[in-house]
């Protein structure tokens, strides 16, 4: 028996082309859309304004970081240019081989970041948008135990507001993340306390559209081919939807169709449903 494909390997692979050749990089996070025209020519702008607002949060000095959710190495690689000392937590195999090759010089450690057997110690844990992924039980008590006397932790990335809770259950929205009621109780009873913080939800929130209009110009494509190919081949549509369905299933293939021509994901639906926060925190005072 075969092998069964590993459709987000696969996704991966394809986006961070896409996003090379568009950009010149692998950058995988949003943009900071601040006085910029939202078009595709200015995405790798937009992505490096977010790199700039993000570092204006690192504490001075030199530093250990644990970059965590370390993407395809773009971050790490800025990080090490800078003069600091970086290791890598990423789980997809993929993502790992991209950051040996993106970020030479830093450490990788393929795994999840609650499997993580390092101790360090850090002066920093970075999330760069993957802080939505880690269990809240798992993520900042973990920190406490890897980072060194005056370690913080620095977050950006998404939290769900409480309209997200009142949508309508079957309705998909862009963005993720943790309830932002739910991280900040979490967060009063954990060892760290804000030392900063800062709400850039509007000005990333244009990536949504440009994401969609991108979408969507892949999306008139497949209907377009697929309409031509029904009309004048009806056999050989028949046949290669087969095909298809035996690698997605019904329920991907309606997801992927629902984000390739849907219409609902937007910066206004982005800024209804989420927060976009970055936030540097500190241990308490004893």
């Amino acid at each position: 028996m075969g092998q069964k494909i590993d459709t987000q390997a696969v996704g991966l692979d394809v986006g961070l082309a896409f996003i090379h050749w568009l950009t010149g990089a692998e950058n995988l996070h949003y943009g900071l859309w601040s006085g910029l025209e939202v078009t595709a020519g200015n995405l790798r702008q937009a992505q490096d304004a977010y790199t700039v607002k993000l570092f204006g949060y690192l504490p001075e000095g030199r530093l250990r970081i644990l970059d965590i959710g370390g993407g395809a190495g773009e971050t790490a690689k800025k990080l090490l240019a800078l003069g600091h000392s970086v290791e890598i937590v990423v789980p997809s195999p993929f993502l790992a081989a991209r950051c040996r090759e993106t970020a030479k010089g830093a450490v990788v450690h393929e795994c999840t970041f609650e499997t993580f057997a390092g101790t360090g110690p850090y002066d920093l844990c970075l999330f760069s948008e993957s802080f939505q992924y880690i269990p809240l039980a798992e993520s900042l008590p973990k920190c406490a135990r890897l980072l060194a006397p005056g370690g913080q932790v620095l977050i950006g990335d998404c939290f769900r507001t409480e309209a997200y809770r009142l949508r309508q259950p079957a309705s998909r929205q862009p963005g993720g993340g943790h309830a932002l009621a739910e991280f900040r109780a979490a967060l009063s009873g954990s060892a760290f306390a804000v030392a900063a913080e800062e709400d850039i939800t509007d000005a990333v929130a244009p990536s949504i559209d440009l994401e969609q209009q991108l979408f969507n110009v892949l999306g008139h494509g497949v209907t377009r081919v697929s309409g031509e190919i029904r009309a004048k081949k009806p056999l050989a549509h028949w046949a290669l939807a087969r095909l298809i369905g035996l690698f997605l299933s019904r329920r991907r293939r309606d997801n992927l169709m629902q984000r390739l021509t849907g219409t609902t994901r937007t910066s206004e639906a982005f800024r209804t449903y989420n927060r976009y926060l970055i936030l540097r925190l500190q241990r308490r005072e004893a």
